[in-house]
């Protein structure tokens, strides 16, 4: 049974938008999930399904193998946590603290449960130095370490995240994939999120769906979905850039695997130029 399942869903706007089309979907247990395609291509759309933001009209969205309804909108949002693409969307406290702590009150904890779950969500993103200020007073990187602070309050099984880097710095985007990445290695959190950034796809997901016009075009492994150049093509997008370097050594005669990740291109170029033996 996998964590969170769509099955063959589709959703249109009141206006006739097709936002998604017969999309099926997976999320199994302890899996980084990379959904990535341009503008429009329905990725918000689909994350607005997977905790019942919006219910399904046709197809099914399952959580632990259950339909997503109305009746147990409470148990599905405890579980699958999203966080959405502006913080401001979601930080609304008159502090940190506070807001943090929104969540698991209303779960009915108590009080003193609340106050562990905020510190250890503030500890784990490292902003306990924040937890007095007004979240207004912000800047746009602490913003969003708040509204995962607050969701990670909850302790969700599932976290899915709409654009998580985008509006961050470079250190701020590299702190923050490693966050996630040890999400998923310290606590086995299945992590979900959405990317303009192919470059980031590679360092961090097990698994990619390509979305385009409200279907999916392509899934598999980063390896086996960035192979499809034409679909990217179709897709509107593009190789990672190490990807990129790599074709273009080739085709200059370069002896050189394509890789995705930097530890592998910086190992096939070492044995290359003959600075590395072959592992």
């Amino acid at each position: 049974m996998h964590l969170i399942e769509t099955k063959h869903l589709s959703y249109s706007y009141r206006d006739g938008v097709r936002a998604l089309d017969d999309v099926s979907f997976v999320a199994p247990r302890n899996v980084k999930i990379a959904v990535i395609g341009p503008n429009g291509a329905g990725k918000s759309t689909l994350f607005r399904h997977l905790n019942g933001i919006l219910l399904a009209r046709e197809g099914q969205v399952l959580v632990r193998g259950e339909p997503v309804t109305r009746r147990n909108l409470r148990e599905v949002r405890k579980f699958v946590g999203v966080v959405f693409q502006n913080p401001d969307d979601q930080i609304f406290a008159p502090t940190v603290e506070q807001d943090v702590a929104f969540g698991p009150t209303n779960l009915g904890l108590d009080e003193a449960t609340v106050m562990h779950r905020v510190d250890e969500a503030l500890g784990l993103l490292g902003i306990e130095h924040l937890r007095a200020r007004p979240p207004h007073h912000l800047s746009g990187g602490e913003k969003k370490r708040v509204a995962i602070a607050g969701v990670l309050a909850m302790e969700p099984g599932v976290l899915v995240m709409d654009e998580p880097t985008a509006g961050l710095d470079p250190r701020g985007r590299d702190d923050l994939i490693g966050f996630v990445n040890e999400l998923s290695r310290g606590f086995g959190m299945t992590v979900v999120l959405s990317t303009h950034e192919l470059d980031l796809v590679t360092e961090f997901a097990d698994y990619v769906y390509v979305m385009d016009r409200g279907a999916v075009l392509a899934q598999g492994t980063p390896g086996e979905v960035f192979e499809q150049e034409e679909m990217l093509r179709r897709a509107r997008l593009d190789l990672p850039v190490l990807s990129k370097l790599c074709r273009s050594l080739r085709e200059q005669g370069a002896d050189l695997p394509v890789s995705y990740t930097f530890d592998e291109v910086e190992r096939n170029l070492a044995v290359a130029l003959h600075l590395r033996r072959e592992p």
